[in-house]
């Protein structure tokens, strides 16, 4: 009789100096060691980094894929929002269904096995896209976790039939509550809306705020004043934040220590950042990312996540977590061995505490079996090469095979 399901075979795990075996049952972890004794069905690592998959902090999945119906001009924040609400009209439960799956395909097999996907929730969408996201959360809930933050993009206070779709979508069973203070003509009524919500469902929330480049005007001391004064330290997260790198260093310091006293989490989205940013210099433009890496160094809980997919706000990308924890280290431009590692924690361990889960990145006995496999020798090495992911599971269960790719050289040396 089997002792184990299967067992990864020579893994490299963070804090095992060699090479181990890891065995698994049961969807999960029962044992690390040197060399396990045969057991059950075998799959070998080969000396390859292993952990236990990335988390996307803020991805939005509804968006993805409508470049063909927003055609860009001017490449700016203002833009990306009025085409998006143009085209939200439009949107239905199968047109978003087909398009979010085809990114949550992209992210599986790039190694992410948890995501927060904000869902567009207000009068010109109503309850269609959440409705699409809860039965794609529904079809993939053994391939990856899925938090569906119910999100007012355009505004709360000046339509607050949007306030009320956000009461429903929490009621069927949106996980998380978000709000995008710089679009409402009263930001900071807009905050205690959406942590009135957050208090009333016992959720997080999570705020797109301060996304410019005029170091004045944060929404920041607020959002941080109201956190404090409510008790919901750790339980309210926000992305962008960009404002903050065009702040003098000792503001930028207070800054940090407020958000880390306040434990508000940040989620960096280099991406878009660098795309929607400081397009009105002329030369030596800003870039318009917020330092994750000083904030971290803080004690804020930080995040880099892929945002958006071929949409105004982002016309590119593949959904690959490695990537674009290497373009937050280029733009960053962080080196050293300790940074690199810390960019890897910021699509992983780090990333998972933003948005309320407790996920180390190393394998554990008694943990659920949640394995990546990176054709990489550690995390430092995967960032700095893209390291390709080769195989996943999810509890135990394969969600992913990725081959390496294979070099034929011609007829002289055999085809080998």
């Amino acid at each position: 009789m089997a002792t184990f399901d299967f067992i990864l075979r020579q893994a490299r795990i963070d804090g095992h100096g060699e090479p181990a075996d890891i065995g698994v049952f049961n969807g999960r972890i029962v044992a690390i060691e040197a060399a396990l004794p045969q057991g059950g069905p075998e799959r070998p690592a080969d000396g390859r980094f292993v952990c236990t998959g990335l988390v996307d902090a803020h991805i939005h999945l509804d968006k993805a894929g409508i470049l063909g119906r927003c055609p860009i001009c001017e490449g700016t924040l203002q833009e990306a929002v009025l085409l998006t609400a143009g085209a939200k009209a439009d949107f239905t439960q199968e047109d978003v269904y087909a398009r979010a799956e085809t990114v949550l395909h992209a992210a599986i097999v790039n190694g992410t096995m948890a995501m927060r996907s904000f869902v567009e929730t207000d009068p010109r969408v109503g309850l269609s896209s959440f409705e699409a996201l809860t039965q794609l959360k529904r079809d993939y809930a053994a391939m990856i976790d899925l938090d569906l933050c119910a999100f007012a993009q355009e505004g709360l206070t000046q339509e607050m039939a949007t306030y009320d779709l956000l009461i429903a979508a929490l009621e069927q069973g949106a996980t998380s509550v978000g709000g995008c203070p710089y679009t409402d003509p009263d930001p900071v009524r807009h905050i205690d809306l959406i942590l009135d919500l957050a208090e009333r469902f016992a959720v997080p929330a999570d705020f797109h705020i301060d996304f410019d480049l005029d170091p004045e005007g944060s929404d920041l001391p607020g959002l941080i004043a109201a956190t404090r004064r409510r008790g919901l330290e750790g339980r309210v997260s926000i992305g962008h934040a960009s404002k903050l790198s065009a702040m003098a260093p000792e503001r930028f310091r207070q800054f940090a220590e407020q958000l880390a006293e306040a434990d508000i989490g940040v989620v960096v989205l280099p991406a878009t950042d660098l795309y929607l940013m400081g397009r009105g210099a002329d030369r030596l433009a800003p870039r318009g990312m917020a330092r994750a890496d000083f904030l971290a160094a803080a004690g804020v809980r930080t995040a880099v996540a892929t945002n958006n997919v071929l949409n105004p706000f982002t016309p590119f990308g593949d959904a690959s977590l490695v990537r674009m924890a290497n373009l937050f280290a280029n733009v960053a431009q962080i080196g050293a061995n300790e940074e690199i590692a810390r960019s890897f924690s910021m699509v992983g361990e780090s990333a998972a505490s933003v948005i309320g889960l407790s996920r180390p990145s190393a394998p554990a006995v008694g943990a659920p079996a949640d394995l990546l496999v990176l054709d990489a020798v550690d995390a430092v090495d995967a960032v700095r090469r893209i390291a390709q992911p080769i195989a996943g599971w999810k509890a135990g269960r394969q969600t992913f095979e990725h081959a390496l790719p294979r070099l034929f050289r011609g007829e002289a040396d055999g085809g080998r």
